[in-house]
């Protein structure tokens, strides 16, 4: 079973040797196939957020089966991805970021596994992993690769790209990154009680920041970027220690009313 769990899109699968697919039904509906292979010595799997063919826009996207089935396989700590744009104008096209924090800016997703009783709140103080997060961070310093630690990611609900005014509010309410996927992913992990933490790599600047924006640069900005990518999450994989000095696997325990 693995304990290690990768979420993300297209190129991240090329990271796992040996790999098998993995079917597994949920109480919340289906979810991607899931691959489960090596990462050196490391068992591993990885879920394809948008399923296989990415064909799932971001607000249909399943998170709670896509979790659930995570934790189903096994799974006890997850590295995200996410394509992002860039609201502070100290970051660039092709940067890697580790947020830090969370605006969730989402109005129609299901957001919860705790619908009834008993009444659950979990706290997200941190809303990432802090152990998992330090792990990230080091990694890209030991592999080479400059990142940003501080960041904080406003998701929005899509699929359309955000409009320059609400790029304004956002940056103003603190934001130096937007995207689609990154909520209620980390709070439904949390809910589940899996570390989880996410490595964002900036696609293009924000609505009002450039002259346009298209899902081509995206693709074209995530190709360019994916090699440093995967030695991030191969070298993270392998340096993931079983003992946690973090709390998130009490969260819900904490949380019960």
């Amino acid at each position: 079973m693995p304990r290690i769990g990768i979420i993300g899109g297209t190129g991240l699968e090329n990271l796992l040797e040996g790999a098998k697919v993995v079917h597994l039904d949920t109480p919340y509906g289906t979810a991607p196939p899931i691959s489960v292979g090596f990462i050196d010595k490391e068992e591993v799997a990885f879920l394809p957020r948008h399923g296989p063919k990415h064909d799932l826009p971001p607000h249909k996207v399943n998170y709670r089966a896509n979790l659930y089935s995570l934790k189903r396989a096994g799974v006890e700590r997850i590295i995200a991805t996410n394509a992002v744009g860039a609201m502070n104008p100290a970051y660039n096209a092709g940067d890697l970021v580790i947020p830090l924090d969370l605006l969730d800016m989402t109005k129609c997703r299901a957001s919860t596994y705790f619908d009834a009783a008993p009444v659950t709140h979990i706290d997200v103080t941190e809303p990432y992993c802090p152990q998992l997060r330090k792990i990230l961070i080091e990694c890209c310093k030991a592999v080479g690769v400059k990142a940003h630690e501080k960041a904080i990611l406003a998701v929005t609900e899509g699929p359309r790209y955000e409009t320059p005014a609400e790029i304004c509010m956002l940056q103003k309410l603190g934001g130096d990154l937007v995207g689609m996927t990154g909520s209620p992913e980390a709070f439904l992990a949390r809910e589940l009680e899996i570390c989880y933490a996410t490595v964002c790599f900036v696609s293009n600047m924000a609505a009002g920041m450039q002259q346009r924006l298209s899902h081509a640069e995206v693709i074209k900005k995530g190709k360019e970027v994916m090699p440093a990518m995967l030695k991030v999450i191969r070298q993270a994989a392998g340096g993931i220690p079983i003992t946690k000095s973090c709390s998130c696997n009490e969260a819900t325990r904490q949380g019960q009313v």
